[in-house]
């Protein structure tokens, strides 16, 4: 069992006081309230048909699982009966039956079979990563084992079960902390879309996310507390960054050169990792006369920290999420807010977005074990695989111009009712404000208050297309002057390079940005034909179109970067190299698979979607699928150079 095993695994049962106890009850979600008192009392008759939660697909979902009252207050008196008493669960370790059977009933809804191994982890039931032995330490000191790139969320997660592992590694990052994009984005209003209690490690201590949905100064803190909890920060050297790499034929190992400063150093490590992630290049729009503006413009991922709206005319160029997080926040301090629109986005509603946690419903988080485990899998699976199903064209759907399927439609029904509903003394706004194409073909947006905000008397949308900037502000193409002192640039990011944005030169010195010339691919998002011994985390065709959490994500793919080396080094395999057969193969199905989805219709260019039409940013798969897929590394996939000795390594 590893060290980083989860707050249900490592914690033991603490009693509350009744007051207190009576309190949580009062205000705590009841589906993860029954499967606690069912975990503690082993009593089927928690399982019973009285107890079933009601299926809701709210994002939020109201804590009393519309379940009626007097069934209700049996199960609160119940969870204080439990609450108080020291005797320990009976139910620990529930057969894959049964917590089946418990998935079903906490959600009131038939959860295929397929998702219990991954919940089992997720939730913390299980370790993510199980050794029976660790693996030899490698020889020869002048190669280090692993050297990993970033110190984001995906950094930490491999430098956390390389820990596990007795793996000498090293991370390399460029700013002066961990935290990597939530490092970097402090744009006023920034946090996360998918709730906290999701979008964290499945392992480790449970931090006391104060909303559903926290921003990024909070984020920044968790990943913080993570790499000294998981004892990560010791190995990174802050302030260093990857100019290059050069994979050595003869050596068959990695040299990279790094600068810290003023100084330049090689070092040669056998396996490379990247976790830079897909967000860390700002997308900056090509529009003519930007460097005739007279006001400072600032792109919202570079947002300097003293930069004062207050009072000044703003105009922001770009509505995707970073401006549905910007304006709603600065449209009060400043004088006139000016959003230029190319596209308008479809937003999904949510009552509870900026609500937050009861103080009595974090007690049950951060001291009741199986409640917070509980809770956790019904916010993974509300954000997770639920959507994907409902993005799939059908051929015979008859209006497809507006939506790929009669679920799709209903959806973009209830979105424009939503935006009908706020809008309604606005009436101009509403041709501004409904899309023209299906719902979710660009990324999920969650309204925060975001169309309330358009209403304001200080606030424009404008949708003429832009023709150039100059000193005073933004010139449309209709003539008319957007007037600002200050220009805020929320153009997303360039996720077209990803990994390439490093100089990497695998065999025979090929350029990785010359191989992914023609689009962005990797097997599995991690492995690419003629760079041996190299790993991507988060890399082309991972990211999320249709829900769930990245830290997901780089969990699996960490395990699988890990397992790999593990048992490289168990079986004396030198290098591995993904043959170019499987690699093609792989993006052929992802090709197919996004051929049918969404994001692939003509009505639209969603950033997910390459200059070569292709979709290689997004997964096109559930997540149990793409977690059965990374579960374990089949060395049939790769061509391998085996027979390495003790007299092999040490040179």
């Amino acid at each position: 069992m590893t060290r980083r095993n989860t707050e249900c695994v490592q914690t033991s049962h603490t009693t509350f006081d009744p007051a207190t106890a009576e309190r949580a009850v009062a205000v705590a979600d009841l589906r993860a309230l029954l499967m606690m008192v069912f975990h503690y009392t082993g009593d089927r008759y928690w399982l019973s048909e009285r107890f079933r939660p009601v299926r809701d697909v709210r994002l939020i979902a109201p804590e009393d699982a519309g379940l009626p009252v007097d069934v209700q207050q049996e199960l609160r008196d119940a969870a204080v009966a439990t609450l108080c008493s020291p005797t320990p669960p009976i139910l620990t370790n529930p057969d894959d039956t049964l917590f089946l059977k418990m998935m079903r009933i906490a959600l009131g809804e038939q959860v295929p079979a397929e998702y219990v191994p991954m919940m089992r982890e997720q939730m913390g039931l299980a370790p993510s990563l199980e050794l029976s032995d660790h693996p030899p330490a490698v020889v020869d000191p002048a190669v280090l084992p692993v050297l990993i790139v970033g110190a984001g969320e995906s950094g930490i997660a491999l430098g956390a079960i390389l820990n596990d592992l007795g793996i000498a590694y090293q991370v390399i990052e460029r700013g002066d902390t961990v935290g990597g994009t939530w490092r970097d984005n402090i744009y006023p209003g920034c946090a996360v879309d998918t709730p906290n209690h999701s979008y964290s490690y499945s392992f480790g201590k449970r931090y006391p996310w104060t909303h559903f949905f926290s921003d990024q100064p909070e984020i920044q803190d968790y990943l913080e507390r993570s790499a000294d909890d998981f004892d990560v920060r010791q190995h990174i050297r802050f302030n260093t960054t990857c100019v290059g790499a050069e994979w050595d034929e003869g050596q068959h190992d990695w040299k990279v050169l790094l600068e810290h400063g003023s100084d330049q150093q090689w070092v040669r490590t056998r396996f490379l990792v990247s976790a830079i992630g897909p967000f860390g290049e700002p997308q900056i729009a090509n529009i003519p006369g930007i460097d005739d503006f007279a006001g400072p413009v600032v792109h919202s991922a570079r947002w300097t920290e003293h930069l004062d709206l207050a009072g000044r005319s703003v105009a922001i160029i770009g509505t995707g999420a970073s401006c549905m997080q910007i304006a709603p926040t600065v449209a009060n301090a400043v004088a006139q807010l000016s959003i230029l629109q190319r596209t308008a986005q479809w937003v999904r509603p949510i009552d509870r977005f900026h609500e937050r946690i009861d103080d009595d419903v974090q007690a049950l988080l951060q001291r009741e074990r199986y409640y917070s485990c509980w809770f956790r899998f019904v916010m993974l699976w509300r954000y997770g695989d639920g959507l994907l199903a409902t993005l799939r064209k059908d051929p015979t759907w008859p209006h497809p111009q507006r939506s790929v399927n009669k679920t799709n439609d209903r959806h973009r029904e209830q979105m424009t009712a939503h935006i009908r509903d706020v809008l309604a003394d606005r009436p101009s706004l509403l041709a501004k404000c409904i899309p023209d194409y299906p719902p979710y073909g660009k990324r999920i947006l969650l309204d925060n208050g975001w169309y309330e905000t358009l209403l304001k008397p200080n606030v424009d949308l404008v949708t003429t297309t832009i023709d150039h900037v100059e000193a005073g502000g933004v010139r449309m193409s209709d003539g008319s002057l957007v007037e600002a002192d200050l220009l805020v640039m929320a153009t997303g990011f360039d996720v077209s390079r990803s990994a390439a944005r490093l100089d990497i030169r695998g065999s025979e010195g090929r350029s990785l940005a010359d191989e992914w010339a023609g689009g962005i691919g990797a097997y599995l998002g991690i492995t690419v034909p003629g760079f041996p011994n190299f790993f991507i985390l988060q890399g082309p065709t991972t990211g999320l179109g249709h829900g769930g959490s990245a830290i997901f994500t780089s969990e699996v793919q960490a395990r699988y970067v890990a397992l790999t080396i593990v048992e490289m080094i168990r079986s004396g395999i030198e290098t591995i190299d993904v043959k170019p057969e499987v690699y093609a193969e792989y993006l052929a199905r992802v090709d197919a698979a996004h051929d049918q989805l969404v994001w692939s219709h003509p009505g639209m260019k969603p950033y997910y979607r390459d200059e070569f039409g292709k979709i290689r940013t997004v997964l096109p798969w559930r997540l149990v699928d793409y977690f059965d897929m990374t579960r374990s590394p089949d060395f049939t996939d790769f061509n391998v150079t085996v027979g390495l000795t003790e007299s092999d390594v040490v040179r």
